[in-house]
C-alpha cells in the first residue's frame, strides 16, 4: 500500500498546473554523508516520503541498478541531472548533490534547499 501525505499537508506535486505528473518540488536539508571512504565529501537530500512513494509507484519494473532513478534536478539556480537512490536508513529516495552545483549555490551540509525535481525516461 502507498503511504500518501496527510489531508492537511500541501501536495508533494508542482504547482504548475502545466507540469508533468512526475515533477516534484520540495524543501529540505542538506547532509553530508558519514559513512565509507571518500572523505566525507559526499552531499545529499533525503526526498520526503510522500514524494518518495510516489516516485517507487511511476517507476514500477524501470528502475535502473541498485534501484535508482535518473532525474533531472534544479537548486537555486543550478540544473542537473544524476539518479535518486533508495536509502534504507533514510526509508526514501535520496538524492546527490554534485559539489559543482553546492560552489554555484555558495552550499554547505545543514542549509536549507528548495529542490525542483523532474523523473526523465519514463516514456
Amino acid at each position: 500500500m502507498v503511504r500518501r501525505p496527510p489531508p492537511d499537508r500541501p501536495s508533494a506535486r508542482s504547482a504548475d498546473p502545466a507540469a508533468e505528473a512526475a515533477d516534484f518540488e520540495f524543501a529540505t536539508t542538506l547532509w553530508l554523508w558519514s559513512g565509507g571512504g571518500g572523505g566525507g565529501s559526499w552531499h545529499f537530500v533525503t526526498v520526503p516520503e510522500g514524494i518518495s512513494d510516489e516516485i517507487a509507484d511511476l517507476t514500477a519494473g524501470r528502475r535502473a541498478g541498485f534501484g535508482s532513478v535518473k532525474v533531472r534536478a534544479r537548486i537555486g539556480s543550478t540544473q542537473f541531472e544524476t539518479s535518486v537512490f533508495p536509502s534504507t536508513e533514510q526509508e526514501a529516495y535520496i538524492l546527490p548533490v554534485k559539489k559543482s552545483v553546492r560552489t554555484a549555490e555558495h552550499l554547505t551540509a545543514g542549509d536549507r534547499v528548495t529542490v525542483r525535481l523532474e523523473l526523465v525516461h519514463l516514456a
